[in-house]
């Protein structure tokens, strides 16, 4: 039986606004064998996974674990952790780390200031500092979620470490098994399916010099998927790469059918149309999945200029 990856790939399913929702991540660094839900299931006191999940309901912040690519055999716990907090909303972005070595320091944290962009709960109750090395490469790894995250990214990450790219780690879960391998750049919160070690590699010099690459993007996790799908392709309408460029200012709607605005630092706004549309033929949406289902795929039908003079896609 064919994987849910290879499903996909050969349906064309496409990619575009498909990405997790995350106003904020946040990383915290656990080695070892991760379970399928690893905040709990995990050499990680499952108590204070709980604890995190909870708290950051509502907030904005999405919480996930992370590892260095490589072998994972059980050594106990780790004397130092790396933590980090990225802010992807264009604007304000941020990544932010520290080094922590009880990690239950995290519960101190205001998530809900962190999800509004605010790191400075971040840097007094962890000693962080701003990120001055590479844009991070997460790379979703997880077999015990999907095993095409273990098929898949595994190799990508190892690939990519290799190479001496640095910022690579593994994380638990990006969503989207479907479209393994996926890996989430920071800080900018781009999300990239079914890529090999050279275009990451890409994708990395770009994040380096605040551009971004729209081939293989799933979406900016700042937005709602209707956001994700309608930056995308007003990037490819107007050939605007740069990473901070283009911010959703509203959305208005509700499925099946929305209208994005989008508004770019110049003064020049779009309004994009998206319908939600169902996948077909059925297909198997993870590798555990029972049933067929049919995912929803956001296509943008019309991109209009509200302050130029030109319709600039149809």
């Amino acid at each position: 039986m064919s994987t849910c990856s290879v499903v996909s790939r050969d349906l064309d399913e496409p990619v575009p606004g498909t990405a997790p929702v995350a106003r904020t991540w946040l990383l915290l660094e656990q080695p070892g064998p991760w379970g399928a839900k690893a905040l709990t299931a995990s050499h990680l006191d499952p108590s204070l996974g709980r604890a995190l999940d909870a708290a950051a309901k509502g907030t904005g912040v999405r919480v996930a674990l992370i590892r260095r690519p490589g072998r994972h055999a059980d050594q106990g716990a780790p004397a130092e952790r790396r933590v980090y907090a990225a802010h992807t909303v264009p604007g304000g972005v941020w990544l932010h780390g520290a080094t922590i070595e009880d990690p239950r320091r995290l519960l101190d944290l205001d998530l809900a200031a962190l999800g509004r962009g605010d790191h400075r709960t971040f840097d007094s109750v962890l000693g962080g500092a701003p990120h001055t090395g590479d844009p991070l490469a997460l790379v979703c790894t997880n077999g015990k979620r999907d095993r095409c995250c273990a098929l898949l990214g595994r190799p990508l990450a190892a690939e990519l470490a290799a190479s001496g790219a640095d910022g690579v780690w593994e994380v638990t879960h990006l969503g989207g098994h479907r479209f393994s391998p996926t890996v989430l750049v920071l800080p900018h919160g781009y999300v990239y399916g079914r890529v090999q070690a050279h275009v990451v590699k890409e994708i990395l010099h770009g994040a380096r010099e605040g551009r971004i690459v729209v081939e293989g993007c799933r979406g900016n996790s700042a937005w709602e998927r209707p956001g994700q799908a309608a930056e995308l392709a007003l990037r490819s309408a107007v050939g605007e790469d740069a990473a901070q460029a283009l911010t959703v200012v509203r959305t208005d709607g509700a499925a099946p059918r929305w209208e994005v605005t989008l508004a770019h630092p110049d003064g020049r706004r779009w309004r994009v149309t998206v319908v939600q549309g169902a996948s077909e033929p059925p297909r198997p949406e993870s590798c555990g999945a029972s049933v067929l289902g049919a995912p929803a795929r956001m296509e943008v039908t019309a991109v209009r200029a509200l302050s130029a003079p030109a319709v600039l896609a149809s």
